[in-house]
């Protein structure tokens, strides 16, 4: 038996490399004789781009950028394919995890920073672009990446616009006769890891704004503002950024990139399976170990587990899907992909506890399964 683990990572606790260090170790103290490959995945969250510089041996090139709110960072992208082609992470000039709780505030957070980045990767001479925009701390529709790269954003009285992208209501007309040029001859791809749109119910500032500090009265200010983005665009481009799938991925900055940069728009996991070369790795293995925090109705919708889980069942092998949180009841469509869903916990606790147990207990079930496994 061979088996291929395929972690995501597990939010706020593991990273996927980590995850899968974890599992192959349980597997080891079991009795099950067997061998095993890691192959950490990701879908264009946090973490992607790290893993597939990893995965081929791509070069890191530091670089100085500004953080989502404008403040000095040291941080770097990856080089692959001989120099031709940049990974970016938006997360690491625009994420999160750059600020503290109490520095949340999507209404002043820009992604000005991931513009560097780009910058920063033309100047090597790259042709290609990658970037997973996963874990952002931004609404700003990209815009702050676009004004790094030269696009004016102007008002009624063609001033430039200040404090985007609370100041997005007023915009009148973008500016892209200072557009870097080096940009119209490289290919831009935007792996993303959600399928929403940029506006309405399930979009960028309804979905996403709370979870980047804003309340009910700021995503109302920012819904605002991505809807005029969206009109002006639409004016100046004949683009409608609030039509495409995908369009919400990192508060819309896909949308803007779509639309001005002529972004390929990407689902996050099947690219980066195609480009790491996952299916030899699958072609290979008798039964798929996957997981992430949590294993839901959401995974269907292009999570990492998700198109590890639809690939091997595509050819056959069976998967059990790992997580720190799953559904209580049988789900249909669920058990179409996963033929075994655990949940890695084994007592009650607080979050802050399971989380700090993810390792312990993705040993712990890791080994159990594989001891039943060897008893049969």
């Amino acid at each position: 038996m061979h088996i291929l683990i395929a972690p995501n990572a597990f939010k706020n606790s593991l990273t996927a490399y980590d995850a899968a260090q974890a599992i192959q170790k349980g597997i080891k103290l079991s009795i099950l004789r067997c061998t095993t490959t890691c192959f950490p995945i990701a879908d264009g969250g946090d973490g992607t781009a790290g893993l597939i510089i990893q995965q081929l041996k791509g070069t890191i090139v530091p670089v100085a950028v500004h953080d989502p709110l404008g403040k000095l960072i040291s941080t770097s992208f990856g080089l692959i394919e001989n120099g031709r082609t940049a990974v970016i992470e938006m997360a690491d000039a625009s994420g999160l995890r750059l600020l503290n709780a109490n520095e949340l505030n999507p209404l002043s957070a820009n992604s000005f920073g991931t513009g560097e980045l780009i910058k920063a990767a033309l100047d090597t001479g790259v042709n290609k672009i990658i970037i997973a925009m996963g874990g952002s701390a931004t609404v700003d529709g990209g815009t702050g990446i676009l004004k790094a790269l030269g696009i004016g954003f102007l008002d009624t009285h063609d001033a430039e616009l200040v404090g985007i992208p609370a100041s997005l209501p007023d915009l009148a007309r973008v500016d892209i006769s200072g557009l870097d040029k080096r940009l119209l001859a490289c290919e831009i791809v935007v792996l993303c890891d959600v399928d929403n749109m940029l506006l309405g119910s399930r979009g960028a500032a309804v979905v996403f704004g709370p979870q980047k500090g804003a309340d009910a009265s700021t995503v109302g200010k920012l819904e605002q503002g991505l809807s005029k983005f969206a009109e002006i665009t639409f004016k100046e481009t004949g683009k409608d950024i609030a039509s495409i799938k995908y369009g919400g991925t990192a508060g819309g900055a896909s949308a803007g990139l779509y639309a001005y940069l002529n972004a390929k728009l990407v689902n996050g996991i099947d690219y980066f399976m195609e480009l790491t070369g996952f299916n030899d790795a699958l072609n290979r293995s008798t039964l798929v170990i996957t997981g992430e925090g949590s294993i839901d109705e959401q995974t269907l919708q292009g999570k990492g587990p998700f198109g590890v889980a639809n690939s091997a069942k595509l050819k056959g092998i069976p998967v059990i899907g790992l997580a720190g949180k799953i559904p209580l009841e049988p789900h249909e469509q669920l058990n179409r992909y996963f033929d075994v869903l655990l949940a890695i916990g084994n007592e009650p606790s607080d979050m802050p506890t399971a989380l700090s147990r993810t390792e312990q207990n993705l040993i712990r079930v890791s080994k159990e399964i594989a001891e039943m496994l060897g008893m049969g």
